[in-house]
């Protein structure tokens, strides 16, 4: 009776540890997990994929855009003001009921106040707060949790990386085609006029290197250099946020500087610099373009906004029978789709088999060509990337 009862307590014991796995989440620390949900980002767990989701976090709306999980979005902060999310109702911190109301389960942000964060857990809200990357690591480590909790360890992770992978993958391109000098290159990228500085203990700093520059605030910790280094570097370029420049050249420190008194100084939009999904693409676009024009054709590089891609052809197009006024992207599949990928595989850019189908190697391959051929980097082949596709003057890739 004895050994009877043991062999049905140990099976049941068997039975409780098996169902126990089933449910165990998967922990993304050390990659992805073999599946979705429930998943663990860090001491957060979320037991189910999200209904909706809340960003509070300009950053992190970024990489939401970037891995393509902005339909997972019910409401964002006043500070997310990218223009693919301008639809989405505005809340904030403290709207805890109204986005469970609105649908969300999940919220993102970069910091809260505890008050806030119990006032949203009360209100049945996952809340994960997910700091700026400082590294390429921490990048990829971002992109997968964030990728992770939309939709789920195993596709999530993947996507959050592959989308990753991609943006320096574009980088990397840039970086290559910048060409070899003898001598160091040397800039530097300045918030404000008080020391706020781009250093090279930041990921912001770390894309004045992909730019093939040299940064004189590398050595400067946590986005702070002294005055009286840079005085000592005297970089020759200087990049910084719209508003910045006025204040250097009237500034009795700044203006000793040689890229204040021979005019080298560019204002870029702050959020190429403070955001991490495609802007760091057109960050490092644009100190590379500025420095070598040659990179970017006919491209100005007077201004740091982006905006749509404006550079149309001036060569006779090719002759071919798509509609070149439209706009392709990622997600679509059709024929002219189709015919787009074959020109972009006869341009050299195309190294994954050409389907209809536009998904992350297309879009790779879009992101290349609107480079060499002096375009915004955005990946969406819009009408004036499709007509310069097709002339007869667009650039093709060059050999490795």
């Amino acid at each position: 009776m004895g050994k009877r009862f043991l062999a049905v307590f140990l099976a049941a014991m068997l039975a409780f540890s098996a169902l126990s796995a089933c449910s165990r989440a998967s922990d993304i620390s050390s990659g992805a997990g073999d599946k979705d949900f429930p998943v663990a980002i860090g001491n957060v767990t979320i037991q189910k994929g999200p209904a909706g989701a809340v960003v509070l976090s300009p950053n992190i709306a970024s990489v939401i855009l970037s891995i393509g999980y902005e339909a997972t979005l019910k409401a964002r902060s006043k500070d997310c003001t990218q223009s693919d999310l301008s639809v989405l109702p505005v809340v904030s911190a403290d709207d805890a009921q109204k986005m469970h109301d609105l649908g969300a389960d999940v919220v993102f942000a970069d910091s809260l106040t505890e008050e806030q964060k119990s006032s949203m857990q009360k209100a049945g809200l996952t809340v994960l707060t997910l700091q700026p990357a400082d590294s390429r690591e921490g990048l990829e480590k971002l992109y997968s949790e964030v990728g992770a909790a939309l939709k789920g360890a195993r596709t999530g992770y993947r996507k959050g990386q592959d989308a990753a992978a991609g943006i320096y993958q574009t980088i990397d391109d840039i970086t290559r085609v910048v060409p070899d000098g003898d001598t160091p290159v040397t800039a530097v990228y300045l918030y404000d006029a008080k020391g706020a500085a781009a250093t090279g203990d930041t990921l912001a700093g770390k894309l004045i290197d992909a730019a093939g520059l040299t940064n004189s605030a590398e050595g400067g910790k946590d986005k702070t250099v002294k005055v009286s280094d840079l005085l000592l570097a005297d970089p020759k370029y200087i990049f910084c946020a719209k508003g910045v420049k006025s204040l250097l050249e009237s500034s009795p420190d700044y203006a000793k500087l040689t890229a204040v008194k021979e005019k080298r100084v560019y204002e870029m939009d702050p959020g190429l610099m403070n955001l991490q999904g495609e802007e760091l693409i057109q960050a490092v676009s644009f100190m590379a373009g500025t420095v070598h024009p040659e990179l970017l054709g006919s491209a100005s590089s007077s201004s740091g906004s982006p905006s749509s891609s404006s550079s149309s052809s001036s060569g006779a197009s090719v002759d071919t029978n798509l509609n070149l006024d439209q706009t392709l992207k990622n997600g679509m599949q059709n024929d002219d789709v189709l015919k787009m990928q074959n020109q972009l595989k006869q341009l050299g850019y195309m190294f994954v088999k050409p389907t209809g189908l536009y998904a992350e190697g297309t879009e790779q391959a879009v992101k290349d060509f609107q480079l060499l051929n002096g375009m915004t980097v955005t990946g969406v082949a819009d009408p004036a990337t499709l007509k310069k596709m097709f002339s007869s003057d667009a650039v093709k890739r060059p050999a490795e």
